[in-house]
């Protein structure tokens, strides 16, 4: 084995699991994640020889990530459709914070592929809207309003979690 390899193989079991978090919240399904951040590590492998910067790796893995995860939007047709109702919750006095955190992740994973990549890009990896227009290939405004949108989603999801945890029938 080569020295390229054996320095590629300690930066994937280094950075692999964060990386694989990225991935997951890119696509909000498991085996998409993981799908996703072999293509991803596939390609940098390829580039490793013109990668000079290693501190700029996990930047380099990420927007690989962005870039084919786009392409697969544009091959696919929507296999899902997002449903306007959440499944019953039982009623308590309220959730734990591991359970909220599982009701976001939740809520998240239901938003249009689009705005799940820009709240991720904007709330998980802290990356401005200019940078996320310049990764998504889209402008600035696109983003503002995407990312709005998205957030207006997410917080009548929680608005609907609430509401049927205190044992209230949903407003339409």
């Amino acid at each position: 084995m080569s020295g390229k390899d054996d320095e590629f193989r300690e930066y994937v079991v280094a950075r692999g699991p964060a990386l694989l978090r990225v991935a997951y919240q890119l696509t909000g399904q498991p085996a998409d994640a993981e799908d996703l951040l072999q293509a991803a590590l596939a390609k940098t492998y390829l580039a490793w020889d013109r990668i000079n910067d290693r501190a700029a790796l996990d930047g380099y893995v990420r927007r690989a990530m962005v870039n084919i995860n786009i392409s697969w939007w544009r091959r696919r047709k929507l296999e899902e459709y997002p449903s306007e109702e959440l499944p019953e919750a039982p009623v308590r006095d309220g959730p734990s914070p591991g359970e909220i955190h599982e009701l976001l992740e939740d809520a998240i994973n239901r938003l249009p592929a689009r705005q799940r990549t820009a709240i991720v890009l904007r709330y998980y990896e802290d990356m401005s809207e200019p940078e996320i227009a310049k990764a998504l290939g889209i402008s600035i405004g696109t983003v503002k309003s995407t990312v709005s949108r998205a957030m207006a989603k997410l917080r009548g999801d929680m608005v609907l979690v609430e509401r049927r945890q205190a044992g209230m029938q949903p407003q339409l």
